[in-house]
């Protein structure tokens, strides 16, 4: 977990997450559809915003995985993200409880759902690619499910198999 100190919006949890990744984006549009209270906002991983955020990371630790960052400021990356995230969720106290008591068996299985995504997004209908893109770019542009970031959108529809 690390601070940092740049302006945002006061209740919104960022998620920061890969926008050329099929798999990251369809889990990322299944947690949207969780996020009834639309407090997530989302930034791709790549843009200045997203830089300036991880701005203590170095491009490729930015580039390891997704990361959630609180409205206090604080970041969680990889599977130390998802109970904080989880928690954010109906129903998710139990399943998050679940993952602080494991943290290394979370991270492990994090690292291994990572390196296998291609194979996941294979997994996914092209129906279910086009509509997480579009629950995606509602999203970003503030409609449905969290805030924009202004720059992440361009991708919607795009959705790779990586």
């Amino acid at each position: 977990m690390m601070p940092i100190d740049i302006a945002r919006d006061p209740n919104a949890w960022t998620v920061l997450y890969d926008r050329d990744c099929g798999f990251c984006r369809w889990s990322l549009a299944q947690l949207l559809a969780l996020d009834r209270a639309g407090r997530l906002r989302l930034i791709a991983l790549g843009t200045a915003e997203a830089d300036a955020l991880l701005a203590d990371l170095t491009p490729d630790e930015r580039a390891a995985s997704w990361h959630l960052v609180s409205p206090g400021g604080v970041r969680w990356s990889a599977g130390a993200a998802g109970a904080p995230l989880l928690r954010l969720l109906p129903g998710g106290r139990l399943p998050a409880a679940v993952l602080d008591q494991a943290p290394k068996l979370t991270e492990r299985a994090y690292r291994w759902v990572a390196d296998h995504r291609s194979t996941f997004s294979r997994l996914i209908p092209a129906t279910g690619k086009r509509r997480a893109d579009a629950r995606i770019e509602r999203a970003e542009s503030g409609s449905a499910g969290g805030s924009s970031s202004g720059q992440a959108a361009s991708s919607a529809g795009s959705f790779a198999s990586r």
